[in-house]
Formats: C-alpha cells, structure tokens, sequence
C-alpha cells in the first residue's frame, strides 16, 4: 500500500509544478499571487473537510480503531484532525517559512525553466539536515557515508547548475529555447530565486524538526502532525484571502481568468500532501525515497509539455543533485 501511495504522492507533486507552471504568464506579474490564491483555496477547503471529517470520527468508530488498518490510516490522512486554535499560534513560524517559499518559487516560475528551478528547490533537504546539525537538533550519529555523499552531490549539482547558467553563451540558450513555449534571458535574479526557495524551505524544515521536539504536558509532543498538517492549510487560506484583495481590490486584476491550470495545480499540491502524510503515518522510510524524486518526473514533464530542452550539462547536473535528493531520501 505504501508503495502506491508513494507514488501518488510523487505525481501530485511534480503536477503541481507542471500546471503551476502553465499558468504562471511571464508577463502577468501578479501570477505568483494568483498561485498561491488557489493552493491557499483549495488548501482552505481541505482544512473545512478535516474538521467535518474529525468530528464524524470521533463520535463514531474513534481515531485510534481507524488507525489500527493501513486503509483506516489513509482515511484518517484525508478526513480527520485533532486540530485547536493554539496549534494555529504554535505552528505559524514553521507554517509561514513554508508558505514564503512556495511564494518565492511561484515567483521563479516567470524567470527560470521549471526543469531546473524544481531539482534545485527539492534539494532543500541537504541543508536542513546540516542546519539541523548545527543547531544540535541531530546527532552525529546521524550522519552516515550515505548522507554525506548524498550532501556533496546536491551541493555540487546547485553549482554546477549555476555554473553553466552564467556562462552559457546566449544565442546557444535562444537557439535551446527556440520550441519552448517560454523565452529566458540569462539573469542571475532567475537562478537565486529557487535558491532563495531552498534556503527558506530548509528554515522551514528545521522549525519543524525542532517543534516535534518539544514535549507536551503529557509527555507527547505539542502538536501532532494532524494539527500541524491543518495548521499548514489553515495559514494558506489566510494567505489566499490576502491574495485575493490584493489582486482584486489593489491591483485591479482578474483572479477568476479562467486558467484552469492553477486550480489543477493546487489540488495536485493538497492531495499530495495528503498521500504523504499517509506514507507518513505507516513509517516506510522507502516510501520517502520514492516522493523525494518527484523533481525528476517534473523535469520530464517540463521536457514534454512545455518542450523545455537544456544541455547535456544542465541534465548532468540536475542528474548529480537528484542522486543526492535520493540518497538523503
């Protein structure tokens, strides 16, 4: 089950970069906002469905029968929540780093090639591991060969990747980009915006590896990953409702254009966060491995639907960090 569930998850994920992609225009400069209004919506209703969900639980079968098969966990990933108010106010740091960095790379959606702006995004994980090893919430003990090879490969891809960005000569990128549907000047703002994402992105990870750290009362943690899940789409809906009178009452833009590629989009990023908890929840670290290669099928969706083509260079480098992202997996 786990495995199916896995896989799930990583064609959520790589469809959500492939049609937030699609509907992000290069000329629309309120399309990150425009993005993340219907990751947040979609996210928002999501949140309404688990506190229904919840209390259909709970006043039925109980949450801890549910649990006791591997569909009942699957159902509970969809469908229930111990969510409360101060969870809200616990999680909104961790939440809000997140949510900041899907804005940023929503952002990089206009400057860049998703096939490289995703792998660079998705090796966010090397550098939380290392950040949470300087700040002491791992151990050395954590640190295997595998983990270290896998760090080294990821740094070493990013470098190279912008490497060969630099110093690609231009009418060779034009003469590259000439079936894509999107035309990319060389600029150094495109590449250190999936950056800037990987950076914030690990912040986030690390304040989540710390918060499911702190003991409760009870000896259990603060927050559970229920809560913290429904805390996630809760911040997002507020997020929407922002960006909602931003583009509609400041901006005087039109949020409901019709591009249907958002909504596609943001549903693939809340169902597959729901297909991750629930790998999540079985504790199948393998499952792990498989969603964190989901950057590679978004690179061949890109190849395809958006007939992004790059280098030998580019895909030996996105190669090299993508063996590190599994390796860390």
């Amino acid at each position: 089950m786990w495995f199916w569930l896995s896989l799930l998850a990583l064609l959520c994920w790589s469809g959500s970069d492939i049609f937030s992609k699609l509907g992000s225009q290069q000329k629309d400069k309120n399309s990150h906002w425009k993005v993340t209004f219907a990751v947040g919506l979609i996210m928002g209703v999501h949140f309404v469905i688990t506190l229904i969900g919840s209390a259909v639980i709970n006043s039925t079968v109980g949450i801890e029968a549910l649990e006791a098969t591997a569909l009942g966990k699957i159902l509970a990933s969809l469908f229930y929540t111990d969510f409360v108010l101060m969870d809200f106010v616990r999680y909104l740091p961790v939440a809000a780093l997140y949510i900041f960095a899907m804005v940023v790379g929503y952002i990089s959606l206009r400057y860049i090639e998703l096939s490289i702006s995703s792998p660079i995004c998705n090796c966010s994980g090397a550098l939380a591991f290392v950040l949470c090893l300087i700040f002491g919430i791992y151990s050395m003990e954590d640190v295997t060969p595998l983990v270290i090879v896998g760090v080294v490969l990821i740094t070493l891809g990013i470098v190279a990747l912008g490497f060969i960005e630099n110093y690609e000569d231009e009418e060779i990128k034009a003469a590259r980009q000439e079936k894509a549907n999107r035309k990319y000047a060389k600029s150094l703002l495109a590449f250190l915006l999936p950056i800037a994402y990987l950076i914030i992105d690990a912040l986030g990870t690390v304040g989540d590896e710390f918060i499911f750290s702190i003991e409760g009362p009870t000896g259990d943690g603060i927050i559970s990953d229920y809560a913290a899940n429904s805390a996630f789409e809760l911040t997002f809906l507020l997020v929407a409702v922002f960006a909602f009178i931003w583009i509609k009452f400041v901006k005087k833009d039109k949020i409901f254009s019709g591009n249907k590629h958002l909504y596609f989009g943001g549903a693939c990023e809340t169902v597959g966060q729901i297909f991750y908890m629930a790998v999540m929840f079985s504790d199948f670290s393998e499952g792990m491995v498989i969603i964190s290669a989901y950057c590679a099928l978004s690179v061949l969706w890109s190849r395809i639907f958006l007939k992004e083509k790059l280098s030998w260079k580019h895909y030996a480098a996105i190669a090299c960090a993508f063996a590190g992202i599994v390796m860390l997996g």
